[in-house]
């Protein structure tokens, strides 16, 4: 039995509180410690998650209602593009989340793109086709009816302080021992197995297993062992973020927007008590003074006193996640610029993998691979959004130069712009657990990446021929089953 039997997790926010929580679920006999320094803060700004977090909830046993007014936490159905692309008719998009309704459209929109693609005249804007983009639209939350029998894929939005802090009370009750010092130390045995942090008040805390949250700075996993840091900058330029929240008007958008700049993007996350509001760029390409009014501008916010946060982001991941008792996590594990809010999703797949182990040794090179490997893919499908841009700037013609791609994203662009069959090509590949092949028909498609509008020709008798107007009112009525976006939120405190 190789199951530590205590377990120390240095560093809390929303990546430690998580881990301490999943592990106190799935090994309830195990003990768990989490310790943290208050002197320390944590980076945390509006987040947004894939549903993957619904999925870690439900593994709790934590009703919506029991953590998201708590959170000021907001449904998101999806994420809308704006302004990637200067090609007329797809200056926006919508990747809408999985639905069990997919089956219904998704196969005229694979056909039509690569009809498309072959240069027939066909409809092959994504927005038409899904179920989240209509209720986006509409201002609907995705929570069906009860007499409609379809789940439908979606993330929230949230306060990341205040999730990290439910999570840690939660954490607390089911047996996790809080831990509030300073680690100066890791004391690190001759056979690369760590055996203590020491802190500033004298203490020694031993453990089993180790769980480096510590952030950027990776006390253990990089500092004491020396694990290799791997950085995507030659192909992701983006390293600082500039952030400042603004007060909530109106409606709740479902949904996060990521609107293009000159040397970045910009992102939209609406909370029940703000919207949070961040620009994504490259210091290479603007300097953070100009970058913070170029924000300002965008928001309408030039004379608002608000203070915005400068961060510095180290993008890219460790050469291995699990090395020697040590497990590291969060930023400490990597980071991927925030383009499609997927940081919390690899902290659960690492824990939960990790956990899949037992601890056993004899599989860390496999588990090392694995979670080396998603991160890979989530980078190729980030990569390609800057890849197949089509805009102006130096910036953004830079972004479409890149060369220094992975086998899989080239194969992936070398099969659609042949006209192959992508969905085939990405089982081949087998990328489809990280990014499916609705997303990146999406991705590519919602750009316009298609042969010129005056080199396509009109479908003939050979060319299958998709209803739009069918699929619009199929999915007129199935949004009917939805609420308003509001009075979901509202329900949550009734």
């Amino acid at each position: 039995m190789t199951r530590p039997r205590r377990i120390v997790i240095l560093g809390g926010g929303t990546a430690g509180w998580m881990a301490a929580n999943l592990f106190a679920h799935h090994w309830p006999e195990v003990a768990v410690a989490l310790v943290e320094s208050p002197e320390v803060g944590i980076i945390g700004v509006g987040e947004g998650s894939t549903p993957q977090l619904r999925a870690f909830f439900r593994t709790l046993d934590i009703a919506e209602r029991d953590w998201m007014p708590k959170c000021n936490a907001t449904y998101k159905n999806g994420i809308r593009f704006t302004g990637w692309s200067g090609r007329a008719g797809f200056g926006s998009y919508y990747h809408p989340f999985h639905t069990d309704l997919d089956s219904k459209s998704l196969g005229a929109f694979t056909y039509n793109t690569r009809a498309r693609r072959t240069g027939r005249d066909v409809p092959a804007h994504p927005d038409a086709f899904f179920l989240p983009t209509r209720l986006s639209a509409e201002g609907r939350a995705p929570l069906p009816a009860e007499n409609f029998p379809f789940d439908i894929g979606y993330g929230y939005h949230f306060d990341a302080y205040l999730v990290g802090a439910f999570l840690r009370d939660y954490a607390k009750t089911k047996g996790v021992t809080h831990l509030e010092c300073h680690v100066t130390g890791v004391d690190v045995a001759p056979d690369g197995e760590v055996r203590a942090l020491e802190t500033r008040e004298g203490e020694r805390i031993e453990g089993d297993l180790f769980i480096d949250a510590s952030g950027f700075r990776g006390t253990i996993v990089q500092q004491a062992l020396g694990t290799r840091f791997l950085p995507f900058g030659e192909n992701l330029f983006n390293d600082r973020a500039v952030v400042m929240p603004t007060p909530s008007t109106g409606a709740t958008n479902p949904h996060t927007s990521a609107t293009a700049m000159s040397a970045g993007w910009v992102w939209h996350i609406p909370l029940t008590n703000r919207v949070g509001n961040g620009y994504v760029y490259s210091s290479r390409y603007i300097h953070d003074d100009a970058a913070e009014t170029e924000l300002r501008r965008h928001l309408g916010t030039l004379d608002d006193p608000t203070p915005t946060r400068k961060l510095e982001m180290k993008v890219g991941r460790v050469e291995t996640s699990w090395t020697g008792n040590c497990l590291a996590i969060g930023l400490a594990q990597g980071f991927i610029e925030p383009l499609e809010a997927t940081a919390l999703h690899i902290v659960q797949a690492t824990v939960e993998g990790f956990i899949e182990t037992n601890g056993d040794p004899a599989q860390r090179n496999a588990f090392n691979a694995r979670i080396a490997r998603r991160y890979d893919g989530i980078r190729d499908y980030i990569v390609c959004h800057y890849k197949v841009n089509q805009r102006a700037g130096e910036y953004w013609r830079d972004a479409a130069a890149l060369d220094a791609l992975s086998d899989d994203l080239k194969a992936v662009l070398t099969a659609w712009y042949r006209g192959t069959d992508l969905e085939a090509e990405i089982d081949r590949l087998g990328i489809a657990p990280y990014y499916s092949a609705l997303s990146w028909h999406c991705l590519l498609a919602g750009y316009g990446t298609f042969p010129e509008d005056l080199k396509l020709k009109p479908p003939g008798d050979d060319i299958l021929h998709h209803d739009l107007q069918d699929i619009d009112e199929f999915l007129r009525r199935c949004a009917l089953n939805f609420e308003p976006h509001d009075a979901a939120l509202a329900a949550l405190n009734a």
